[in-house]
């Protein structure tokens, strides 16, 4: 958040997006509205500081464009899994692979999911789905801190979502609740992640739990190790937990110190959004070999049509023993993923292997992912020109786009720990 990034005017006559993400710096962070923005919905005065110290690349100084029609397309692309989804056959295959915990479905359709996009010249290409994907709380509010040099001047669609971000996350979450408890009053929300204050993204839960409690609906920070399953229900310390807000990355949660929010998951004793099962039917990744497979969805009874809204998914296999030759061959056009990875740890680019990763991979849980290259954006890097990666994410509930947002990053994966990088808001043009 310290890079100087120079303001420069952009013709009126310039304003495709693809010259836009390469020429255009006029649109800025603006410093002090973002502040202002953060330290009032966190009720801290210092927030945004504390943030610029502790995690000085969270916040990129350049917006990402993008065009309607793309826009529209990964929308269609996301309706169309959630279909799928909804198969009874297709639904079955997934499931087969899936850990025992998650077969049971209490209804929740998973809070916030996370559809990552790498956008390429024909169509944007679908490269992960999260169950856990965040950033939609500081995004909301990054989205209104941009200083717009065309004003008046640029096409940028008029409803960006930001507006109605708090209204739709209130109504899911109401909605999550409603799915297994029906009308029973919503009192109390936990928000759920191993050692919370020390995980990267801690300042959305604070940015959350303000916002649910201005909704009239309690809100606490906690760590699951502190939660207790008695008679009662589901408790942290004194205090029942009707809701849990998962943003564990123990997708099945197996793991000992999460067995009181397992219990309580299992047995019904609490709402659990997203869950084992919503990960199981939309974001474990190894699903991502049957949806990238037009013959075997086919042979799922999934429809011509549906399955044609789906062939810009990048193909993906499984590592086995039977293809692994091959596909050491074939690794300068792959991406390969730990089926049970999360937050782009253990992923490698396949012209950056070595032999000796290779083989770990061979003898692991891997998918293999058609190489779908990142588009890039140009930032000014103390007036100089630097070209930096993107991907694009639609934060959803029920197929529904509630935020969009991009990621500009260097490297194999997004990390933020890039120099002008961070997330960025996307103006839809």
């Amino acid at each position: 958040m310290t890079d100087a990034v120079q303001t420069e005017a952009c013709a009126p006559s310039e304003f495709a997006p693809e010259h836009l993400n390469q020429t255009c710096y006029c649109i800025t962070l603006d410093q002090s509205e973002l502040a202002l923005a953060l330290d009032a919905a966190s009720g801290e005065p210092g927030f945004q500081a504390r943030i610029a110290v502790n995690q000085p690349h969270l916040f990129s100084n350049v917006p990402v464009f993008l065009p309607a029609s793309t826009l529209l397309a990964m929308q269609d692309i996301v309706v169309a899994i959630e279909q799928v989804a909804q198969i009874p056959a297709y639904r079955a295959e997934v499931l087969s692979w899936a850990p025992a915990i998650a077969q049971m479905d209490h209804g929740p359709q998973g809070a916030l999911m996370g559809y990552d996009f790498h956008l390429s010249d024909d169509s944007p290409k679908l490269i992960e789905v999260n169950t856990n994907a965040g950033g939609a709380f500081l995004n909301a509010l990054l989205a209104q801190a941009q200083t717009l040099c065309c004003i008046g001047r640029m096409p940028v669609a008029s409803d960006s979502l930001v507006a109605r971000f708090e209204a739709a996350v209130i109504a899911m979450f109401r909605r999550e609740w409603q799915r297994q408890r029906g009308a029973a009053p919503l009192r109390r929300i936990a928000i759920v992640d191993d050692a919370p204050q020390n995980q990267y993204l801690y300042p959305e839960f604070v940015l959350a739990k303000k916002m649910l409690v201005r909704q009239g609906i309690d809100a606490v920070i906690c760590d699951p190790k502190a939660l207790i399953l008695n008679d009662g229900g589901l408790y942290f310390g004194d205090l029942p937990v009707d809701l849990v807000y998962n943003r564990l990355v123990d997708f099945a949660l197996s793991e000992p110190e999460h067995a009181a929010l397992q219990d309580a998951y299992q047995s019904g004793a609490v709402v659990v959004t997203p869950n084992p099962h919503n990960h199981a039917l939309l974001a474990h990744k190894r699903n991502l070999t049957l949806l990238s497979d037009s013959t075997a969805l086919a042979a799922m009874n999934v429809s011509a049509a549906l399955v044609a809204r789906l062939r810009s998914i990048p193909q993906t296999r499984m590592v086995t023993p039977e293809n692994a030759d091959a596909l050491w061959q074939a690794r300068r056009q792959l991406f390969f993923k730990p089926v049970s990875g999360h937050g782009g740890k253990a992923v490698y680019r396949g012209d950056k292997l070595t032999k000796s990763v290779w083989a770990d991979i061979a003898r692991a849980d891997y998918v293999a992912q058609a190489l779908a290259a990142p588009s890039q954006r140009m930032i000014k890097l103390d007036g100089v020109p630097t070209a930096r990666k993107v991907d694009v994410r639609l934060y959803t509930y029920e197929a529904k786009t509630l935020l969009v947002a991009a990621r500009i990053y260097q490297g194999q994966t997004t990390n933020f720990r890039t120099p002008g990088g961070g997330f960025a808001p996307v103006l839809i043009l």
